[in-house]
């Protein structure tokens, strides 16, 4: 289990760096393309594209840290009136359907990306086929789902902590 969690950091770092070298070179584009099309009269014609992709991308990326940060919006009102035991268990439950989500939406994300239809569309202005971006879609879920797979089993270990009586060592 220490190798499953120690991955999931890897992972999380991983992705940081994706996101900080994305939001890069979007910073870059914009600034290329505000000083082409306003001092030199020169716009890149495919800049706007390429941008609305690198948003997507930091936008799923990102969303995929904060599952690994447990920094989703969560209404806690019913899991903080609960008893210790039972809080734990509403956590793992939530953690495991989540999961079930998560690898829902990434399996339809992979289907939809390997679809004949989808693999032959090609970018109005960057010429590249459109599954290499909508591949971030599937990507992104896929790692969400191992970082929820961690969540669940943090939460499966503060569950036992609870159940063997010792010390709890903060939420899952």
């Amino acid at each position: 289990m220490r190798w499953f969690l120690a991955l999931d950091e890897r992972l999380a770092q991983a992705e940081r760096a994706l996101l900080v070298a994305v939001c890069a070179a979007l910073v870059l584009l914009m600034m290329a393309q505000v000083v082409l099309r306003y001092v030199f009269s020169a716009p890149l014609f495919w800049a706007e594209e390429a941008a609305v992709q690198l948003l997507v991308l930091m936008t799923l990326f990102g969303l995929s840290l904060l599952v690994h940060q447990r920094q989703l919006i969560t209404i806690d009102l019913l899991p903080a009136a609960l008893p210790a035991r039972l809080r734990d268990a509403l956590a793992v439950l939530l953690a495991a359907l989540m999961l079930a989500l998560l690898c829902f939406v990434a399996r339809l994300g992979w289907d939809w990306v390997a679809r004949p239809d989808v693999r032959l569309e090609i970018g109005a202005t960057l010429r590249l086929p459109r599954w290499i971006n909508y591949t971030a879609l599937p990507l992104a879920f896929s790692c969400m789902a191992w970082h929820q797979a961690a969540a669940l089993l943090r939460a499966l270990q503060q569950a036992l902590r609870h159940t063997r009586g010792a010390p709890a060592q903060g939420r899952a």
